[in-house]
């Protein structure tokens, strides 16, 4: 049904291009959009990030003050404020777990936003096969910041599918999807939500819901995001503190003062930062996660061994 539906696109695309139709202008072909060689759309204007509502849906301050909402094009990630349809999401199950994983996923889409975009000055760019308004009066367009195309790194990151329009990027954006469920990064672990939990005994229900180990570019320069994410996916609020978080060679992180609420989730970015309920920093100086592959092993309080995931 999608390639359907992108193969629409791309008729439409060139029908529009002999209309004389023309979206905004592109940087030179080459242009790096998170390791592949594409065009990178040029911002029709720059904007800052005031709020994020969840992982593809923006508040954004214009230069005058006014605001605006933006709904990014080619991505959706799953729900938090509302249910999700595993239908959806292909592969992954119709089922009450495979709903619930789903929310968790979402969490973690929204965090991933937050931590990347929120007060950020970002530019805007538009598709020439994509309305300027959705059905909402959202504005749909491209985010682009540091020369990085965020749409498309939701998709590579498994933070979100593609979302089935005639949008010019398709392609690229579908191929990064499969990349991404094939590894089962973020929400793609939800194809198989219960080998996705992996808990202890203690009492406390945490998962290992997204593991980053190969951050965009050079994984020592850009620590933050390389990740790990917990999830409390009981029904009582956890108290994490002194939980620790370590690898396969020994590396720890030790939690301070952290609560987590049902169905929140904490990331552990590898690098520094100001540490809040939702994102908190290991302040390493170089990369933890081994990309081939490697263990992470979650411990409570009194050392003992609550969660455990290997990949």
């Amino acid at each position: 049904m999608r390639r359907l539906a992108f193969a629409l696109g791309i008729a439409l695309a060139v029908a529009a291009g002999c209309s004389g139709l023309a979206g905004p202008p592109s940087q030179p072909a080459g242009t790096a959009v998170d390791g592949q060689s594409a065009d990178l759309p040029a911002a029709a204007v720059t904007v800052t990030v005031t709020a994020v509502v969840d992982g593809d849906t923006v508040q954004i301050a214009y230069g005058n003050g006014t605001g605006d909402t933006v709904r990014l094009v080619g991505v959706d990630t799953p729900e938090v404020h509302a249910e999700n349809d595993p239908a959806e999401f292909e592969g992954v199950p119709a089922t009450a777990a495979g709903a619930s994983c789903l929310r968790g996923a979402g969490t973690n889409a929204s965090s991933f936003a937050k931590q990347r975009l929120l007060g950020e000055s970002v530019g805007l760019a538009f598709d020439p096969n994509v309305d300027r308004r959705g059905y909402y009066d959202r504005l749909l367009a491209y985010v682009v910041l540091d020369g990085t195309l965020f749409n498309y790194r939701l998709v590579e990151t498994g933070h979100g599918r593609v979302y089935d329009s005639e949008f010019t990027r398709a392609e690229r954006f579908y191929a990064a999807e499969d990349a991404a469920r094939a590894d089962r990064h973020g929400l793609w672990r939800c194809t198989d939500p219960g080998a996705a939990t992996r808990t202890g005994t203690d009492g406390g229900p945490v998962e290992i819901t997204d593991i980053n180990a190969d951050a965009a570019g050079n994984d020592n320069e850009n620590l933050n995001d390389e990740y790990v994410t917990l999830t409390n996916a009981g029904d009582a609020a956890l108290d994490l503190s002194g939980w620790t978080v370590s690898d396969a060679a020994g590396h720890r992180y030790a939690f301070a003062a952290l609560t987590l609420d049902p169905g929140a989730s904490v990331t552990l970015h590898t690098g520094s930062g100001t540490d809040t309920d939702a994102d908190r920093y290991w302040g390493r100086t170089g990369a933890v996660w081994n990309n081939g592959g490697d263990t992470v092993v979650v411990r409570n309080a009194d050392g003992e061994p609550v969660a455990r995931r290997s990949y």
